[in-house]
């Protein structure tokens, strides 16, 4: 199986490569993995990972200074159901549009925007942003065939500021929360997104992957 790592030009992608590695061995998957910036290995990939960092307008222009990636991934990914995962910013440029640094449009694979987080505690008091560090995941016994044999309530490594506002419900696999819902796992079809970082998120992020890998939409 080819998995394509595709490079916008943030994030640290060796990391996803070494995890891509470990949840093989757990999925009994064996995988060719590799970091690229050619829409020509986007193409022949069997399964495309978007990781990304720091700002939506960034991550969305890298990408869209690579030649033919984003019309290879629409041909793939839209028109020929081939998996994708996005993460943190990489999930986030899924989305209709960010509202980081004004008003940018994204791929408008799942609804909603990317919108600034104003969390409080209980006493109204502002919670620190970014939100930074480990957070539980929330979501229905027989959710998403991503989420396969992880449990309720079990912890994934966050780190944003922004959230993605007006979600449609049946696109939101799981939540976490912040001084308030905050979505952090979104899927539509063959493509699924985590806020949170797979690759930092020990035997969650691993079972995650594990799991994209077996995954037949």
């Amino acid at each position: 199986m080819r998995i394509a790592v595709i490079d916008p030009g943030s994030g640290n992608l060796a990391s996803v490569l070494r995890a891509l590695d470990r949840a093989s061995e757990l999925a009994g998957r064996p995988v060719e993995a590799a970091i690229t910036r050619d829409a020509a290995e986007a193409e022949a990939a069997d399964r495309l990972i978007l990781p990304g960092q720091g700002a939506f307008a960034a991550c969305m222009r890298g990408l869209q200074s690579l030649p033919g990636m984003v019309e290879v991934l629409e041909r793939r990914v839209r028109g020929q159901g081939v998996p994708l995962l996005g993460i943190c910013v990489g999930m986030q440029i899924m989305a209709e549009r960010g509202l980081e640094h004004g008003v940018t449009p994204g791929l408008g694979w799942i609804a909603g925007e990317m919108a600034p987080m104003t969390p409080r505690a209980p006493d109204g008091t502002s919670l620190p942003l970014p939100q930074m560090g480990w957070n539980t995941l929330d979501f229905p016994e027989d959710g998403h065939p991503l989420l396969d044999g992880i449990r309720p309530g079990e912890h994934a490594y966050f780190v944003h500021s922004y959230a993605l506002s007006g979600a449609r419900g049946e696109e939101v696999a799981a939540t976490t929360d912040y001084g308030g819902e905050v979505v952090a796992i979104v899927a539509r079809g063959n493509v699924a997104g985590t806020q949170f970082h797979v690759e930092k998120s020990a035997t969650v992020g691993l079972r995650i992957l594990a799991n994209f890998l077996r995954w037949e939409p």
